[in-house]
């Protein structure tokens, strides 16, 4: 159990605020491009992290997730290339409270953390950097968005997320 104070979300017409005490993130195309972090990143990590826990899961497509991560800290989970990485992503977030998680992703591969995230009424995320976002990947998100500092910016700023979900 987290000691840290998490991010409370309030939406008009959901029954209960929303408290996020964990973020579960891919690393390849969502944090980075090119398999490099995008620049404001590592800032809002380090933000976020006073919050809340952050789990960074990928198959680090170039390589490159531990150095850039290393600066936060994070040391992230890395996956076998051609491992089920869209269910081992699906099976961490199932064993961490998925109520309680702000997921963020953007392939195929991110599709059941997603899901299993939304369906848990925590927060779905799925976002663009450019190199793309899976159709699999929006189908399963509460919020589609242009860039992951824009993604991350809705836990720092949660007011827009409110502004986003509220029916």
């Amino acid at each position: 159990m987290s000691t840290l104070p998490g991010i409370k979300i309030r939406i008009p017409c959901f029954p209960t605020p929303l408290l996020i005490t964990r973020i579960v993130t891919d690393y390849t195309g969502t944090l980075s491009f090119d398999g490099r972090l995008i620049p404001g990143v590592e800032e809002r990590l380090r933000k976020l992290k006073e919050l809340v826990d952050i789990d960074v899961l990928s198959a680090d497509s170039f390589g490159t997730a531990s150095g850039q991560l290393a600066g936060v800290p994070l040391r992230p989970v890395i996956y076998e290339q051609d491992g089920p990485h869209n269910v081992l992503k699906e099976k961490h977030a199932k064993e961490h409270d998925p109520p309680h998680i702000a997921a963020f992703g953007n392939g195929s591969n991110d599709e059941l953390l997603l899901k299993a995230v939304k369906e848990a009424k925590g927060l779905a995320v799925a976002l663009d950097n450019g190199e793309g976002c899976s159709s699999l990947a929006m189908r399963y998100a509460d919020i589609f968005i242009v860039g992951i500092v824009n993604a991350l910016d809705l836990l720092l700023y949660p007011t827009r997320c409110k502004a986003t979900l509220r029916p």
